[in-house]
């Protein structure tokens, strides 16, 4: 029997065990569910273990990190497979129309709080490991996990995790599914992820509010001027304004602009799904680009002043701005952060104090097309799904996938199984069960096509 025997023969035992998966309330944010969070780790391992994984949990300052290991030989080449097992809060509870904790299948749709964010997507993985393992073969190559519990709040512990087992976790290619099909019917390969910087901007003016009627005209408004500012970060074609800021970054190669055109894109649709009327952005490029290829300055929240109900008439002592710049290859969140900061302390006028926290950030990844790991992940993908998938960069960040490539020398394949309308992080999170069965099945297919690709 084949591991895809096995998988068409288990359907609903394997559904019945995501189920119990998806019962725990992970999450990693709110205290009260601490033992919650313990309990999932402690399945998972159990869960592991059970199919013939060697496991271990690591406490943190926080959540535990489960690893397993399944080691063949030391002469074959290993797979690091990365996922997190903690979830976001389910609130608002009253927007769910199913218990967020008790899985349902509604039209198809798997309807549960970590569907698809991340157990759903990681649990694939290790059905496809199962599947090998119980249809009586064997891996041909090794295979690694690390499960985290901290994810969804910033994964603070889990850069010393990678630090202090570097031995433990060689490997000679790391994957993550926690990213998204291009769409139901085209499957796809993550080929890079943009980086990311963040600050926060304070405008200092008076040494408290004070009426607008006695100091207005006299004195800065920490609000005006914090809106003066940040108008500034752009000029009239969208790009940003901080001197150097394109110094580091590449324009997109001949075959990311190949890949792109394949990529299907109606605007009219597009901005219907957004509900605007128009776009706008850096003059000269496609959305595409504009969203994946080149780097961003936004603001993300604006503070000041009064907020609540009626009218009051002050000047403000300060103001607030939160920023995040959305980086591309070769920018440094550090330099760039730096720069920012330089542009700001010149354009602000000697009227107000400002100050500007760096919240750190993480560098943008970029696969390599000529490596041999794309093309093992699109066969398995095929096999899998049925379909050759494509390739499209995503916007976001990954900081684990930065992690990886700074502190262990992996690059990772970026192979996700869900779908960008997947409510991830929102009410009625949900996962296409024909997404999930596909999913087990391209797990199941990577470790003979990553084996074969090692051998070339």
């Amino acid at each position: 029997m084949s591991a895809f025997e096995y998988l068409a023969q288990t359907k609903q035992g394997r559904m019945n065990d995501l189920f119990s998966f998806l019962r725990f309330p992970s999450v990693s944010a709110q205290s009260q569910h601490k033992d919650d969070v313990i309990a999932c780790c402690n399945w998972l391992d159990q869960y592991l273990k059970n199919i013939g994984f060697a496991t271990r949990i690591f406490p943190t300052k926080r959540h535990p990190v489960l690893y397993a290991e399944f080691i063949v030989s030391p002469k074959l080449p290993t797979i690091l497979y990365y996922g997190h097992y903690d979830v976001q809060p389910p609130e608002p509870y009253e927007l769910w129309e199913s218990q967020p904790f008790e899985a349902t299948i509604r039209d198809g749709y798997i309807y549960a709080r970590g569907s698809v964010d991340d157990k759903g997507q990681v649990f694939a993985h290790v059905k496809g490991m199962e599947a090998i393992l119980k249809a009586g073969g064997q891996f041909p190559v090794n295979i690694k996990f690390i499960i985290e519990g901290e994810e969804e709040i910033g994964s603070p512990n889990l850069v010393d995790f990678l630090k202090e087992n570097k031995a433990m976790l060689k490997a000679d290619v790391a994957v993550v599914s926690d990213t998204a099909q291009f769409s139901n019917t085209m499957p796809a390969i993550t080929m890079g992820l943009r980086g990311l910087a963040a600050a926060e901007l304070y405008v200092y003016g008076p040494n408290r509010d004070v009426h607008s009627g006695t100091f207005g005209g006299a004195i800065a408004n920490p609000v005006n001027t914090l809106c003066a500012l940040v108008a500034q970060l752009h000029d009239k074609n969208g790009r940003v304004t901080i001197p150097g800021f394109y110094r580091d970054v590449k324009p997109p190669s001949k075959w990311e602009k190949e890949q792109f055109k394949k990529l299907p894109y109606k605007e009219a649709a597009y901005k219907k799904e957004l509900g605007v009327s128009a776009l706008q952005g850096e003059k000269g490029f496609s959305t595409f680009e504009r969203s994946w290829v080149r780097p961003t300055l936004d603001i993300n929240g604006i503070t000041g002043g009064y907020q609540g109900e009626g009218g009051k008439t002050i000047i403000p002592s300060m103001a607030s701005a939160k920023i995040t710049m959305r980086l591309v290859p070769d920018m440094d969140p550090v330099k760039v952060l730096a720069s920012l900061e330089k542009h700001l302390n010149r354009l602000a006028p000697k009227s107000v104090k400002i100050k500007l926290a760096k919240r750190g950030g993480s560098r943008a990844v970029a696969i390599d097309p000529k490596g041999p790991w794309l093309g093992a992940a699109s066969k398995a993908i095929k096999t899998g799904f049925g379909k050759t998938p494509v390739y499209f960069k995503e916007g976001g960040s990954i900081p684990v996938v930065g992690d990886f490539k700074r502190l262990l020398g992996l690059d990772t394949l970026l192979i996700g199984f869900g779908q960008n309308d997947n409510r991830a992080h929102s009410p009625n999170e949900c996962f296409r069960v024909v997404d999930f069965e596909n999913g087990c099945r391209t797990a199941a297919a990577l470790p003979f096509e990553v084996a074969a690709a090692a051998k070339k």
